[in-house]
């Protein structure tokens, strides 16, 4: 696969993501790296229209595309050391995942949001899908079948003096 094909989409077509396409894509998000192979991770996977419109509607802005996503993933970690990367990790594969199956996705993020009701993006999402006070929320992911193209990654959008080699 070719990771610089992979791009954040936000319009997605109007077809439902196969259950067979989901599972393939929730085994590869269950067995992502973790620290000390603890998986403190866990996913809920959304694809109720109405529900999906919520999620989107519950930060402020920067979301709004989501609420035409078929499928919506939110993921969410136990308290455990490196809880919070190994959330992010999972994320990210289930995005390279995503493209490798076909689909296009963006991560929405949530840490310090707030929405228009004036409560945090994570209050909110803990409200609409009754996640327990105890599990955090790391963030959301909208997918579904590409509606829009955009081009692959070339060298002239790698700032390469970013990469430093020994020493800064």
């Amino acid at each position: 696969m070719d990771f610089l094909t992979r791009r954040s989409i936000r319009k997605y077509q109007d077809k439902k993501v196969e259950k067979e396409v989901i599972e393939e894509l929730m085994k590869t998000a269950v067995v992502s790296p973790s620290g000390r192979n603890g998986r403190p991770y866990e996913f809920i996977v959304v694809d109720d229209k109405e529900t999906i419109k919520k999620l989107a509607h519950s930060k402020e802005s920067g979301a709004i595309f989501a609420e035409d996503a078929p499928l919506m993933i939110v993921v969410v970690y136990h308290e455990y050391s490196t809880g919070e990367d190994d959330a992010c990790i999972a994320s990210t594969i289930i995005q390279l995942k995503a493209h490798e199956l076909g689909l296009g996705s963006c991560w929405l993020q949530t840490k310090g949001k707030v929405g228009t009701n004036g409560k945090t993006c994570h209050e909110n999402i803990r409200e609409i899908l009754n996640i327990p006070e105890e599990i955090y929320i790391s963030n959301m992911i909208s997918l579904g079948y590409p509606a829009e193209e955009k081009p692959a990654y070339t060298d002239k959008d790698m700032d390469m003096n970013k990469v430093h080699y020994n020493k800064w």
